[in-house]
């Protein structure tokens, strides 16, 4: 049986909150609200996959997409930025002779209190590492860039490679499981609603929810 394909950023939002994962992903279901337009139009501004442009002495590369198909994987995605520096030791780029060593930058609007990064913003970018390794070679740097702040912070994925990496295929297998079940995860405890986009489409007092479109399909096989 194929391994069905998740986008990388679904890792950050099933990390986020599996919940409202649940909603957009098995049900469809979106909302928007202050935040998740203020990210939308700050990304709009990044995407552009005819920006390609030369800065600080690097390549810079906008809007690239990547995946890594190892079963174990099974990934697909757009990074946000990719700068290439001149590097004997790193790789090739559009089959050219000059040697690049690749960092991935991930564009996030504000920084959050207290903490260098997020969690799910880390395995989201460690996510875009196994697809950017796995597409150009090498072992590529990555970064959060905060846009409030104007700062990039670099983030430990090679350091910490086994760690992060055991952790990212047992959140895969989860969201598989859902989604093959087309089963909506229950709400965490203690989970924070007050600036979810989705919070007037959650339902937190329904226990555990079947996506609408498979209690249909169900139904349907109990009438046939």
């Amino acid at each position: 049986m194929s391994t069905i394909e998740i986008a990388i950023r679904s890792v950050q939002h099933y990390m986020y909150c599996p919940h409202r994962w649940g909603l957009m992903e098995i049900d469809q279901a979106w909302a928007e609200n202050f935040f998740v337009t203020k990210a939308n139009l700050m990304h709009n501004r990044v995407h552009d996959p005819e920006h390609h442009y030369y800065s600080r002495g690097k390549q810079v590369y906008t809007s690239v997409p990547v995946y890594n198909d190892l079963e174990a994987y099974n990934l697909y995605g757009v990074t946000d930025c990719l700068e290439a520096a001149e590097n004997k030791q790193g790789v090739s780029i559009d089959q050219s002779v000059t040697k690049y060593q690749i960092c991935i930058v991930e564009y996030k609007p504000t920084k959050p209190k207290n903490q260098e990064y997020r969690e799910e913003d880390l395995m989201q970018v460690f996510a875009q590492k196994l697809c950017v390794d796995y597409v150009f070679g090498g072992d590529c740097d990555a970064a959060l860039y905060y846009a409030d702040i104007k700062k990039r912070v670099t983030l430990p994925l090679r350091e910490n490679f086994a760690l992060y990496d055991e952790k990212l295929r047992r959140l895969l297998q989860e969201m598989r499981e859902y989604l093959e079940n087309g089963t909506i995860p229950q709400i965490r405890k203690g989970q924070k609603c007050s600036g979810c986009s989705m919070k007037d489409l959650c339902m937190p007092s329904a226990g555990k929810i079947k996506s609408f479109r498979k209690a249909i399909e169900d139904t349907g096989k109990m009438e046939v």
